[in-house]
């Protein structure tokens, strides 16, 4: 049978380094990290016309004011146009791929992020987030990123105009290893409640 014509895309950000300048290497634990969730994904939109997609970094950090991350992120926007047309998509972005998600939200193209253990330094921008939805998963045993500022970013996102939400994973780590089949559940439930225009995003209690 003919592939469906595609109607909408999930874009996936994997996470990285506070700097690096090297290329990631072909095979890295961010990037195998995402893959179950990329596979459940296509598993729930199957038939749909739903096109998946990862982002390819040039470096492994942000390396500060080069944003890196989010350079190649809009790169990645902007290929997937030329492929695909001018379908909406979803963000999926993993820590420092998280942070890249939410501050290329603004991208016309772009209908809502999915942030895992997101990445959220103080004074991270909001302001072009205003209309956006935005659903930020963070465990409570991260040591890597602070739960505590993804609360904030939502906080600061919401009063900026955003339809931002925080959902805390009891026991959840950096890197989802505790309790994974919750968070590829959640996580689908979320992007594809998202990759629906005439849904809410779904309610999730941590369980």
């Amino acid at each position: 049978m003919p592939a469906a014509v595609p109607q909408a895309a999930v874009l996936v950000l994997h996470g990285g380094r506070a700097d690096g300048l090297e290329a990631p290497p072909p095979w890295n634990l961010p990037g195998a990290r995402m893959r179950p969730f990329v596979r459940m994904i296509g598993r729930a939109t199957a038939g749909q016309g739903v096109v998946l997609g990862t982002v390819r970094y040039r470096h492994r950090g942000w390396n500060g004011d080069r944003q890196d991350a989010a350079r190649d992120a809009r790169q990645a926007l902007s290929e997937l146009a030329d492929r695909v047309g001018e379908v909406p998509v979803v963000l999926l972005g993993h820590s420092m791929g998280g942070r890249a998600a939410l501050r290329v939200a603004g991208h016309p193209s772009v209908r809502g992020v999915v942030g895992l253990a997101p990445w959220c330094p103080p004074g991270e921008p909001v302001a072009h987030l205003a209309g956006s939805r935005v659903a930020l998963v963070h465990g409570d045993r991260d040591r890597t990123t602070d739960p505590r500022a993804s609360e904030e970013f939502v906080r600061r996102a919401r009063a900026g105009g955003a339809e931002a939400r925080m959902i805390p994973v009891p026991g959840g780590d950096h890197a989802m290893l505790r309790r994974p089949g919750f968070w590829h559940r959640l996580t689908t439930r979320l992007v594809t409640g998202l990759l629906d225009p005439t849904a809410r995003p779904p309610r999730a209690a941590a369980r």
